[in-house]
């Protein structure tokens, strides 16, 4: 039976998408029956690609992010999703606000419970490697661990 899980973070251009892409290659990877998708929170940034810099990053690990878009959460998603996982503990909070009572961090998955940072707010490039990384890291854990339940 397939798993699903959705990666959500404020706006669906930055670290979520780096998720759904990391989590979909390494499934791949696996041969895992897992869907995953990602979102947003916020609803700014609907319909648009990843930030450039998110793809620059996604690009330099062998992974295209380039043709996802951007979607907001939506209530019916936390019946769909067998794992909503926020990126850091305001979208924790505001998809528990929302009513979703299954929600897991990231950070948990490898990172004692950090926040993974907003690159969004980056000045340039820098730290999105370390992003990347956090993300990668923290994935991979978490399919680890629920591929065999």
């Amino acid at each position: 039976m397939s798993k699903s899980i959705i990666f959500v973070c404020l706006g669906n251009i930055c670290r979520s998408p780096l998720a759904e892409g990391i989590a979909k290659e390494y499934i791949r990877n696996k041969k895992l029956d897992i869907y995953i998708e990602s979102a947003g929170t916020g609803s700014w940034h609907i319909g648009e690609a990843p930030c450039e810099n998110s793809i620059k990053v996604a690009h330099q690990n062998g992974i295209d992010i380039s043709r996802q878009r951007a979607k907001q959460i939506k209530i019916e998603d936390f019946e769909k999703f067998d794992y909503v996982i926020g990126l850091d503990d305001s979208n924790v909070s505001n998809l528990k606000k929302l009513g979703c009572k299954k929600v897991f961090k990231l950070g948990d998955f490898g990172y004692e419970g950090e926040d993974v940072p907003d690159p969004y707010f980056f000045n340039g490039f820098e730290g999105f490697d370390k992003v990347f990384s956090m993300i990668n890291t923290c994935t991979k854990n978490f399919i680890n661990e629920i591929k065999n339940i």
